[in-house]
């Protein structure tokens, strides 16, 4: 059996990773929400009835490529 190292993470850790709102996140989601979806951002996970999560490594994923694109945004204007 593998290591297990993906973590599922509820809304109020997602909230606090990403820096989102709750609305904000169930927009990236959807994609009715044309203004705010995001066909990057993680898909979440319906553990049970009550309870949905999001894969840890799908929202480190998304975070490293908003980093990325930051970074180089910011290196794009420094040059210019």
């Amino acid at each position: 059996m593998e290591n297990i190292s993906i973590r599922m993470l509820r809304l109020p850790d997602v909230m606090a990773v990403t820096g989102l709102s709750r609305a904000a996140i169930y927009a990236k989601n959807n994609p009715k929400d044309k203004a705010r979806f995001d066909a990057d951002f993680p898909q979440r996970v319906q553990l049970s009835a009550n309870a949905v999560a999001w894969p840890s490594d799908g929202l480190q994923a998304w975070l490293d490529k908003r980093i990325a694109a930051s970074r180089k945004q910011h290196q794009q204007g420094a040059a210019a």
